[in-house]
């Protein structure tokens, strides 16, 4: 993994591009009896997509989004992530409000995916065996993220499964110690603490309003 990659990443924690490396084609988590198998299928299937898709890109940094929206999205648990970043301020927002902060949050994941992805340029995510996973409602799938000549950068996926459409999706990722869903919890705490959870969400907006800037380096 380049250097510039790589620092990405370790600002990752801090911005909420700590995803990135959670990349689901569409394909049903439910498909799979072991969700470690689908994860590194659909990671190759939508790392081929960006670089087949580079010219579509290149012109239209929105394509981006759109890869994110249609294979990446459709698993990720981003109702739980967004109430678990609330954690013990969830008291706090008025109800009324929490349709649009969910939204909101949903539409931040995509901006900060598309800003990660941007950087792609041939890493590979190696992912540890998981076994014994059919009593399980709640796992962690290990991984590492390398590329020759850089140094590996070690990634936890935070699963859970629907109790009653039993897929499994992704809700928080943990690169080299960091939890995405605590490093926000910690952001927006203070945020909502300060000036409420409408402040939260122009923060959100903000960031979901920006254009796409596509990284140079990307192969």
């Amino acid at each position: 993994m380049n250097t510039k990659f790589s620092k990405m990443i370790s600002h990752a924690s801090r911005t909420g591009l700590l995803f990135l490396a959670t990349v689901f084609a569409s394909v049903s988590l439910a498909e799979t009896v072991n969700p470690q198998v689908l994860l590194e299928k659909v990671t190759n299937t939508t790392f081929e997509r960006i670089e087949s898709e580079q010219a579509s890109i290149q012109s239209n940094p929105d394509q981006l989004r759109a890869i994110i929206e249609q294979e990446l999205m459709p698993h990720i648990d981003h109702k739980f992530a967004a109430f678990k970043v609330l954690g013990s301020q969830f008291r706090s927002v008025p109800k009324d409000r929490i349709p649009e902060y969910v939204e909101e949050f949903r539409q931040y994941l995509v901006s900060n995916f598309a800003v990660a992805l941007s950087s792609y340029g041939g890493q590979q995510l190696v992912f540890e065996p998981v076994k014994n996973t059919e009593d399980k409602n709640d796992m962690t799938v290990k991984a590492i993220i390398r590329k020759a000549g850089n140094p590996d950068i070690h990634v936890n996926f935070k699963l859970r499964k629907n109790k009653k459409t039993q897929e499994w999706k992704t809700y928080d990722l943990v690169a080299e110690g960091i939890s995405l869903l605590s490093s926000k919890r910690n952001e927006f705490a203070s945020i909502i603490r300060q000036q409420g959870i409408d402040a939260v969400i122009d923060v959100m907006k903000s960031k979901n309003n920006q254009p796409l800037n596509i990284a140079s380096n990307i192969h």
